[in-house]
């Protein structure tokens, strides 16, 4: 007993150490990153580029597919979402792959702004990525993190956030956009150099369908509005030269 007591003392340590070893790994990089500014002062920047979308400007539909296909629990979480982490191990342990991720929205945005650079020791960036998380819960609202996220996030084609995407691949402002538009738009970040519009329409189309039915599942659209919109899609397309 008192070996199987002092084996898990030392277990209990090393998983302490190296707790403390990540985090520190993860606050050096956050710091380095910041530099002489802090969160706010970043955050203010990116709110004055003249492509920047309100939250109140975007349409309801695009944030509710946002949120349908890319963290349908983001209200009622905080910076991480444990569900979600134990559900994409289960799922890429059960399938061998790496099929799914656990990242809320609030971490993608920690991510667009500071956390690109693949040169970064992965294990720093995620530390970092997380601590980030955790300052923009606790300074902004769900709509602030949902609205910088919007503003952030990569489309391809080097279009960086909604304002940009859209006139690049819809030709309006996304305060134009109308549920077909939402739904698209919404399903290229999960993966641009797949879904974007002018790499294969047919993927775009099948990652939209997805997006359509998250917000089915989660009650953000009726099903007969859902079979309405998919059906309406051939029609979609072909009114674009991607």
């Amino acid at each position: 007993m008192k070996i199987v007591r002092n084996v898990l003392l030392i277990v209990l340590a090393i998983i302490i150490i190296t707790a403390i070893i990540v985090y520190a790994m993860g606050d050096n990089l956050y710091q380095k990153t910041l530099g002489d500014s802090t969160l706010e002062e970043v955050i203010d920047e990116i709110r004055s580029d003249s492509n920047y979308i309100k939250y109140d400007e975007l349409p309801q539909n695009y944030i509710n597919a946002v949120i349908a296909v890319e963290d349908h629990r983001f209200r009622d979480h905080g910076a991480i979402d444990l569900i979600a982490i134990a559900r994409a191990i289960y799922v890429n342990v059960t399938n061998f792959d790496l099929r799914e991720g656990g990242s809320t929205i609030t971490q993608q945005v920690a991510k667009n702004i500071f956390y690109i650079n693949e040169e970064d020791h992965v294990v720093a960036r995620k530390s970092a990525e997380i601590q980030t998380a955790f300052d923009l819960e606790n300074i902004y609202s769900k709509d602030d993190i949902v609205e910088l996220y919007a503003n952030t996030i990569y489309f391809g084609d080097g279009y960086y956030g909604i304002e940009e995407a859209c006139l690049g691949y819809l030709g309006k402002s996304a305060t134009e956009m109308d549920l077909a538009d939402c739904t698209m738009m919404a399903g290229i970040p999960n993966a641009p150099s797949v879904y974007a519009p002018t790499v294969n329409p047919d993927l775009t189309r099948s990652r939209q369908e997805k997006v359509i039915s998250d917000m089915v599942e989660y009650g953000y659209l009726a099903q007969s509005d859902a079979d309405e919109l998919v059906d309406s899609l051939d029609t979609y397309y072909e009114n674009f030269s991607f």
